[in-house]
């Protein structure tokens, strides 16, 4: 069967760029046994993954050159070498950026019935459970305390402030626009915004929106916005470390605020981690998600030629939830 695949061309510079990848015609393999042959739905597009367009390891593997681009996907099975699935599920998974992977049935997952299984890249993937474990392991949020999420208008950020909402917290996003604080608020029940591209003085925006201090900061961004959190935390405060998007394309190393003092004199917390290193919590999310909450936000990009396009688009912060392509 002829198939089309995305490659890594040439590792990124700065902000990545159309020229880095590689579209290539292929053929698909056949199916070994145990195997599913898989029409790609929907290709989730990620910031993490730049971090893998780079040489040297951090903490997965950095692509090959010439290699294709993963991430999560779901596809329809069109063929089956497998006892578990049968063509006609729809399935999520580890995917490479092809119109149809070949992939083992045990690395796959049933999309859950009655939901759109673009879900499965978003409330109910890996953006949900980043959200869930950072938040209830790490942050630990007490009903009556003040939770800042920044990057809030994302696809984890809008489900850490509303399971912060949940757990009885006064939540405080912080996103790139007026429009999207707009949505944090009306629609998600968010306690106090702060657009940070037009606040000339985050301290002073964040001050007046945290009276009473910081209990829990849920950091998706790094940079001056949270350089301008650290003076406001509370005692015993906690940090959830989860991602530096602000700097993910720049070739120097990062120089801001040294946040050691502020977590000396307060007692504070702060703590990274990659889901990962987390068990399944699908089945808690899906329950609250199925009541009704948490509610979820999707940017649908058409076409699988536009997948790198809309990676990039990540970087200048276009989407609202979880961007993800159609294909």
């Amino acid at each position: 069967m002829q198939n089309k695949e995305i490659r890594l061309a040439s590792r990124p510079t700065g902000l990545p760029a159309i020229e880095n990848f590689q579209f290539v015609d292929t053929e698909t393999p056949p199916l070994g046994e145990g195997e599913v042959l898989l029409r790609s739905l929907y290709i989730s597009v990620d910031p993490y993954l730049r971090g893998r367009m780079r040489e040297g390891k951090s903490y997965v593997a950095p692509f090959e050159l010439g290699q294709v681009i993963e991430s999560g996907g779901v596809g329809e099975v069109v063929e089956s070498r497998s006892a578990t699935f049968k063509p006609g599920d729809i399935v999520s998974g580890y995917l490479g950026w092809r119109l149809y992977n070949v992939a083992p049935d045990q690395q796959l997952m049933r999309t859950i019935p009655g939901v759109s299984p673009s879900t499965a890249l978003g409330v109910l993937g890996m953006p949900g459970l980043t959200a869930y474990f950072g938040l209830l392991d790490i942050g630990k949020p007490k009903e009556g305390e003040t939770v800042v999420v920044s990057g809030a208008a994302g696809a984890v950020g809008m489900t850490v402030a509303q399971i912060a909402k949940i757990q009885g917290c006064r939540v405080v996003g912080i996103a790139g626009s007026d429009e999207k604080n707009r949505y944090l608020r009306d629609e998600l029940g968010v306690d106090a915004t702060i657009n940070y591209k037009t606040t000339k003085d985050m301290f002073s925006a964040l001050k007046e929106a945290c009276p009473g201090g910081i209990d829990v900061y849920f950091d998706n961004v790094g940079g001056p916005v949270s350089d301008a959190v650290y003076p406001l935390i509370n005692d015993r405060a906690r940090v959830v470390i989860c991602g530096q998007i602000s700097i993910y394309n720049s070739d120097k190393l990062d120089v801001g605020l040294r946040p050691q003092p502020f977590v000396l004199i307060h007692s504070a917390l702060i703590q990274g981690f990659i889901i990962t290193q987390y068990a399944d919590g699908v089945a808690h999310l899906a329950q609250w998600f199925t009541g009704g909450q948490p509610k979820h936000a999707e940017t649908i990009v058409d076409g699988f030629e536009n997948t790198p396009k809309a990676f990039i688009a990540l970087f200048s912060g276009e989407n609202l939830g979880k961007q993800i392509v159609k294909c």
